[in-house]
């Protein structure tokens, strides 16, 4: 079941093009790392996809009642967010944002939502710690848990294990899986080729987009 298409789209900023001629079709159950060389545009196509900027030409469809509100995204983070003085509750619980509609105050559900979440990221004891004080691998579950709080469909990540150690990379890497097994579709940003090759289903190479534009390889080395 395809959830977006896009089609011979052109992304860039004020009209100069970074990327073109792209052509992607992403299903339910994906696993799709973008990858390709630092200012390929890379974060330029994700955030077309979310509408967090206009393209330049072409066409994003959102096909089975998908609606680009309720695409969780998990960003790069800059020194200045990862000393956000909030508590771990409340940076989980803001990702019930998008879900608030002409309210403004958070229900139930959406807390429980955001328990929910803190839940299965393993981070129940972090709860009301504030999130400046946490690890770096830490924050990640905590993103990842305000990501999962817009969503129960798709997640876009962007580096969602940089500057992490070996481990917590690895343990990064193994909770992305398991919830694409429990049936979520990810679209990841990775310069970390050797893991791509381990989980993706689908890789696409901005480096490699042909002049008819398509550049997937499901499962091909990148090598």
């Amino acid at each position: 079941m395809s959830l977006i298409n896009i089609t011979n789209l052109k992304v860039g900023y004020e009209g100069q093009p970074v990327l073109s001629d792209i052509n992607l079709k992403i299903e339910a159950g994906d696993y799709l790392c973008i990858v390709g060389e630092n200012g390929s545009g890379k974060s330029t196509l994700m955030k077309t996809i979310l509408g967090l900027q206009a393209p330049i030409s072409g066409k994003i469809e959102f096909s089975d009642g998908l609606a680009q509100t309720e695409i969780g995204y998990l960003p790069q983070q800059s020194d200045v967010q990862r000393d956000f003085p909030a508590s771990v509750f409340e940076i989980v619980l803001s990702g019930c944002q998008s879900r608030l509609g002409r309210r403004f105050f958070y229900t139930k559900e959406h807390k429980a939502i955001a328990e929910e979440n803190i839940k299965k990221l393993g981070i129940a004891k972090l709860k009301k710690r504030c999130y400046r004080e946490l690890s770096g691998g830490q924050q990640q579950r905590v993103l990842l848990a305000r990501a999962l709080c817009a969503t129960k469909r798709i997640l876009l990540l962007d580096e969602p294990v940089a500057g992490l150690d070996p481990q917590v990379t690895e343990e990064m890497y193994e909770l992305i899986k398991q919830l694409n097994d429990e049936g979520l579709t990810i679209i990841m940003i990775s310069h970390d080729i050797a893991n791509v090759q381990t989980y993706a289903t689908k890789v696409f190479d901005v480096n490699k987009i042909s002049p008819a534009g398509s550049a997937v390889l499901g499962g091909e080395s990148l090598c």
